[in-house]
C-alpha cells in the first residue's frame, strides 16, 4: 500500500492495511499513541436516531410485530435482543401464548434496549 499524505480520512479497512504492514515495534507505537490520543480525546457521543412513528396495526401477527418493531427500531442492533424476541415468537408458536401478550412484550423489549442505548451514548 503506498503511503497517502493528503488530509482525507483513511477507511478502517486503509488503518488495518497499513497496521499488518509494520513490524511489532511500530505495531505497539501505534497502539500506544492510538491510547493516548483516547485519553486525551473528549468523549464523543454519537447521536442516536428517534425511533420511527409507526403506528401498531389493530390485527398483527408476531411475525409482522418483530418486523415493525426492526423498522421502528433500526438503530437497535442488539443480538440479545433479537435472542429474546425470538424465544417470545416461539412461546407463541409452539406453547399457544397469547398473540397480544408476546407483541406487548416484545414491545417493551425493544423500547428498553432502546432507552439502554441512548443512556450508554449520552
Amino acid at each position: 500500500m503506498s503511503v497517502n499524505n493528503s488530509n482525507k480520512l483513511k477507511s478502517s479497512a486503509d488503518l488495518v492495511e497499513l497496521y499488518e504492514a509494520m513490524d511489532d515495534e511500530r505495531k505497539r507505537s501505534l497502539c500506544d499513541f492510538s491510547d493516548f490520543l483516547y485519553a486525551k480525546a473528549d468523549p464523543i457521543s454519537k447521536e442516536i436516531p428517534v425511533p420511527e412513528d409507526i403506528v401498531r396495526p389493530e390485527t398483527e401477527t408476531v411475525v409482522g410485530a418483530v418486523k415493525r418493531l426492526k423498522t421502528k427500531y433500526h438503530m437497535v442492533e442488539s443480538m440479545s435482543v433479537f435472542s429474546a424476541a425470538s424465544a417470545l415468537m416461539t412461546d407463541h408458536m409452539v406453547k399457544g401464548r397469547d398473540v397480544i401478550e408476546v407483541i406487548d412484550e416484545m414491545e417493551v423489549l425493544f423500547d428498553d434496549a432502546y432507552d439502554e442505548l441512548v443512556q450508554e451514548n449520552k
